[in-house]
Order: structure tokens, then C-alpha cells, then sequence
């Protein structure tokens, strides 16, 4: 590969938890006796030699991670975590993770619903997350003639609001999820069920335009806001920090493979197979007059030989494709890429959900998927 690149191994779990959270005010819902089925990940920077076999890290990951939160699985969780929010769960997982010999972790997560969690970063630095639903039509007007997002068409669109709680005031919990929702109400009243190229500021009203809008309204009601994510489609959106753009376009793929570096009598080494989730991120400056970055549609036209390649096929026939683990693909999938989509930075790589590989370049900043 012509480019450095940083290979991050991805591992998740469920678990079947009930808590109360007494930190909370009185009558608050969560301040009682409920549950969740949680949904744990942990994303780290492994060193060669760490996973039994090269290729197996992901399995073994997932495996620590398992062992990690089994004393939460189907427990109470007071009787672990004093007050059980979602960022002190994910602070202890992190420290059992660590205790179990789990090196370089860069991010875990957890999402007490898939409408709401806490993503830890690197730093330790917690960034609590929700996603909103919004239902509304759009039209891109300086579009070719003959594009199809020229037409007024609609979309369900999701935002999700990540805010950096570490920056609250309170001490037991900085921001909570009723915060952020009374935050996101106007927003809602003022976009769902509307035509957006109506709303002053959108007349262009791209996954970009749409994003960096509700940052620069958003940011002043919110200061502890990290980014704004924009979903047009379940597979494709936008996100925006107050200065960068980065979009991605997502997949998936019915292929078959065999690790051949799998030790003697492994299933892994045998022929299997999997629907992996392929996500494609680029960064590029905005088009002030497009709108956008790069034209989803675009990105579908350019990739398009490169999936065939590598959709409903045994992989393990690719003549330079060193293996069959996620981290392998993930890489060869960046370098094709990158030779049609030069904005390609990272390919994520999932053999399940929130299971496999994040291959980027070295230079690329990492935002936290969700």
C-alpha cells in the first residue's frame, strides 16, 4: 500500500440489564427500577502478535469483551455501578477491558437504546449521543440538469446530536438525554413534516448544508456540542464539527471467505461466509455551489466496479488479497478505492453488527461512528 494507514479492531456485545439511575430527580422515569438491552463496543489499536493467530483479533476481541460485561448481563446493575448511566457503564467496561490485557483502546461505546448512548474516546473524554427522526421533502437546485435530486423528492432524514458531557456543569450528570431533547424540540417543529428548501438557510438543502445549519443553531444552545450527524438515507449522511465535512456511503456484501492463517481445525479456516456491512468515508472541501462534498451518487458510480468485484464472490480467490479477516478486506477495499474515489480517507469493514475493522489513512482524523 502506497499511504500509512492505522488498522482499528472493532468488537461488540449485548447485554440484558436492569438499574436505576438515583442521581436523578425525583420523578424522573429513569430514577426508578427499568432495564435496557445494552449494546457494548470497544474499538482498539492492537500490536501484531496480541490475537492467537494473525487474523483472528476481532474474534478475540469480541471474546474479552464478552468476558468483560458478563457480570452486568442479566443482573442489576446497582449492585456493580453505584449510579449506572450509560458513560459510568461504559468507564468501567473500559477498565474491566483493561484488566482483561486489552491494549490501545481507542473507543467504547454504549447504547442503552439505538436512539441514545455514550461513546468514550481516547482521551477518556465522554461524548453522549441521540438520534431524532425527521420526516420532510427537498429538491437540490444546482444540481446537472437531469440529476435525480433535482426532482422534489423526500427523505426520512435522522440527526444525531453528539455532545461532549465532560463540559456539563452538573456533577453527577452533566447532560442528560431530557436536555438534549428539550434542545432538539423547536428544530424538530421547524423542519418534520416541512419542504426544507422553504426554511431560510437551506435553500440547498444537502446532507452538508442541512448538517453545518443546525450546527451553527445548535452550538449556541449547546455549547458542549461535538458534531452534528446527518442521515439523508439509512445509508448515507454527513457529519460536521464546526469546520470539517465528512461524508460516507454505506453497503453491504454476501461474500465468502477462509482465513488461512486460522490455526488446524478451526472453522475459521474452512470455507464460510457473511453479510458484511462496507462503510466508505471521505473528506473533502464543500462545493459552495453544490453543496456537498462529494455527490452520493458519485461515490455509487465510482465504487461500483470495485463491489462487484467483491459482492456474492469467494474472496478468498482475489489474487492480492493477503487474507480473508476484516482488517485484510478493509485495507484492500481503501487501496482500490482510493484509486477511484481519491477522497476515500477510511473503510470500515463489519462481519457483524459493530464487529470487524476500521482501516484509515494515518493523517485522517477519527470521528466516532455510531
Amino acid at each position: 500500500m502506497s499511504f500509512p494507514t492505522q488498522t482499528l479492531y472493532s468488537a461488540s456485545c449485548g447485554f440484558e440489564s436492569a438499574c436505576r439511575i438515583p442521581a436523578l430527580p425525583e420523578g424522573h422515569r429513569s430514577r426508578g427500577l427499568h432495564g435496557h438491552s445494552y449494546f457494548a463496543t470497544v474499538r482498539a489499536l492492537l500490536p501484531a502478535g496480541w490475537a492467537p493467530f494473525p487474523g483472528g483479533e476481532v474474534e478475540e476481541l469480541r471474546r474479552r469483551l464478552e468476558e468483560a460485561v458478563a457480570p452486568l448481563d442479566h443482573a442489576l446493575l446497582n449492585d456493580t455501578v453505584e449510579q449506572p448511566t450509560d458513560e459510568n457503564l461504559a468507564r468501567w467496561i473500559r477498565q474491566r477491558l483493561t484488566s482483561l490485557g486489552v491494549p490501545g483502546i481507542q473507543q467504547v461505546g454504549i447504547q442503552s437504546t439505538p436512539q441514545m448512548g455514550v461513546d468514550l474516546d481516547a482521551a477518556g473524554v465522554a461524548h453522549v449521543w441521540r438520534r431524532y427522526r425527521f420526516q420532510s421533502a427537498h429538491k437540490l437546485p444546482n444540481v446537472p440538469p437531469g440529476h435525480k435530486c433535482g426532482r422534489m423528492h423526500g427523505h426520512g432524514f435522522e440527526v444525531i446530536i453528539h455532545a461532549n458531557q465532560d463540559l456539563g456543569e452538573r456533577d453527577d450528570i452533566s447532560i442528560d438525554y431530557d436536555h438534549l431533547d428539550e434542545v432538539w424540540a423547536p428544530f424538530h417543529a421547524l423542519l418534520n413534516y416541512q419542504c426544507l428548501n422553504g426554511i431560510e438557510g437551506l435553500e440547498n438543502p444537502t446532507s452538508e448544508v442541512i448538517s453545518s445549519w443546525l450546527w451553527e443553531r445548535l452550538k449556541p444552545q449547546l455549547p458542549e456540542l461535538s458534531w452534528i450527524t446527518v442521515y439523508e438515507t439509512g445509508s448515507c449522511g454527513a457529519n460536521y464539527d464546526g469546520a470539517n465535512y465528512r461524508i460516507w456511503k454505506e453497503l453491504t456484501l454476501d461474500s465468502a471467505i477462509q482465513l488461512k492463517r486460522a490455526p488446524e481445525g478451526s472453522p475459521l479456516r474452512g470455507i464460510h461466509g457473511h453479510t458484511y456491512t462496507l462503510r466508505l468515508h471521505l473528506s473533502a472541501p464543500l462545493d459552495a455551489v453544490q453543496g456537498w462534498t462529494v455527490d452520493f451518487g458519485d461515490v455509487k458510480t465510482l465504487f461500483d466496479p470495485i463491489f462487484k468485484a467483491i459482492d456474492h464472490r469467494p474472496l478468498y480467490e482475489i489474487a492480492d488479497l493477503p487474507d480473508g479477516d476484516t482488517a485484510s478486506l478493509a485495507a484492500w477495499v481503501l487501496e482500490k478505492g482510493r484509486a477511484a474515489l481519491p477522497q476515500i480517507d477510511r473503510v470500515d469493514m463489519y462481519e457483524t453488527r459493530g464487529s470487524g475493522s476500521i482501516v484509515s489513512l494515518a493523517s485522517s482524523e477519527e470521528l466516532i461512528p455510531v
